[in-house]
């Protein structure tokens, strides 16, 4: 069986990472039982594919190697272009490797451009396609990322869905009479999350005893100066009681300056790596955050979360109590951290994610079909 992963940002290769170490270690296991002549057997060759969707200068070599992840076969170089343009050419860029490597399968994770180019590719060529993380629905039309989840599972073969939830979005929109398969998986990043904690870094900043861990760098939020604002002004006051630690982008610290907010409480650093961003999840008293990945990392390391956008796809987490919806209203935020300050996450005997199984599932789930 040949597969051919389309992955166009980091956090793709980090969530991609898991199930291609799920891959050889299905390829060992045949291996092993081919020495005794067990029939019907498959090995497994993955091809991985880099758009180049989001430019990293972390994304070196010495990335690869310290993450334990397999390096791009092919890099297309495509990014820092409209949604138009850089769809348009992955499409063809894409098309033209899935010609030269005739896989078996197309395998596309979550919701980015080129997630939705691998899509059209398998369907316009009838290649076989997997989608992972299928399923999640914000409601939220205006987000490209919506327009893209959905579009690429009504082409799938296989939707590996990462909760129950996501299987009942499917449901609600007639998935089970159409001609695919849906999968509970459980979510490949609670797999990344326990491989990656015995690795983590500590960064070279100061501590103090407790800190919060913040990010900020969604458009709804960092292009509406109202939000921007109320949303920096309840984390400066919470600063003066905690250390609120913030890694921010360039261009979102540029976007504050210019708009002369203070901000003179929070501890706000460069963008940091993978590895370190592990140790802060885990090392925090609790997150606040308008990331959707960040959500659940904090729930896989029994952190409390302050989501700080108006809805968020992973509504099992607020269902729990792991998860505080605050929008960008600050006394919304003001109280949700008084409320976070007196408790620890109580929620994590749960099982919403797959245990950290999910690669194996999903390997096992192409090898069935």
């Amino acid at each position: 069986m040949k597969i051919l992963t389309i992955l166009g940002a980091r956090p793709q290769f980090i969530k991609a990472g898991s199930v291609s170490r799920a891959i050889s270690l299905h390829n060992n296991k045949v291996a092993n039982e081919e020495k005794i002549k067990t029939k019907n057997q498959k090995l497994i060759t993955e091809i991985i594919v880099h758009t180049g969707q989001h430019y990293d200068a972390n994304m070196s070599d010495i990335f690869f190697d310290e993450m334990k992840i397999p390096k791009p076969n092919y890099f297309l170089g495509i990014g820092g272009k409209s949604h138009g343009a850089m769809t348009g050419q992955m499409i063809e860029k894409i098309e033209e490797v899935a010609l030269k490597e005739k896989p078996d399968w197309i395998m596309v994770y979550g919701d980015t451009n080129s997630t939705l180019a691998g899509a059209i590719v398998a369907s316009k060529l009838h290649i076989k396609l997997a989608h992972i993380e299928a399923g999640l629905r914000s409601f939220n039309m205006k987000m490209p990322e919506e327009v893209n989840r959905i579009l690429t599972d009504r082409v799938s073969n296989i939707l590996f869905c990462p909760t129950d939830t996501a299987i009942q979005n499917l449901k609600n929109e007639g998935y089970e009479n159409l001609d695919c398969k849906i999968v509970k998986s459980g979510d490949v990043m609670q797999d990344g999350a326990m491989f990656y904690k015995s690795l983590a870094v500590k960064p070279n900043i100061e501590f103090k005893k407790d800190f919060i861990l913040c990010t900020i760098h969604r458009a709804e939020n960092t292009d509406d100066e109202i939000r921007l604002k109320n949303i920096f002004e309840a984390l400066n006051e919470i600063a003066k009681e905690k250390q609120v630690i913030l890694p921010l982008h360039p261009r979102t610290k540029k976007i504050l300056e210019n708009l002369k907010l203070d901000i003179n409480n929070l501890t706000i650093i460069e963008p940091v790596g993978y590895l370190e961003m592990v140790w802060l999840i885990d090392n925090c008293d609790f997150v606040m955050t308008d990331s959707g990945g960040l959500q659940k990392e904090a729930y896989f390391f029994e952190k409390q979360c302050i989501t700080l956008r108006d809805e968020t796809e992973w509504v099992e987490l607020v269902a729990c109590g792991a998860n505080t919806l605050v929008g960008a209203n600050k006394d919304k935020i003001l109280e949700a951290y008084k409320k976070n300050s007196e408790f620890r996450i109580q929620n994590s005997e749960l099982d919403l994610y797959g245990s950290g199984k999910a690669s194996e599932n999903i390997v096992k789930g192409l090898w069935d079909v």
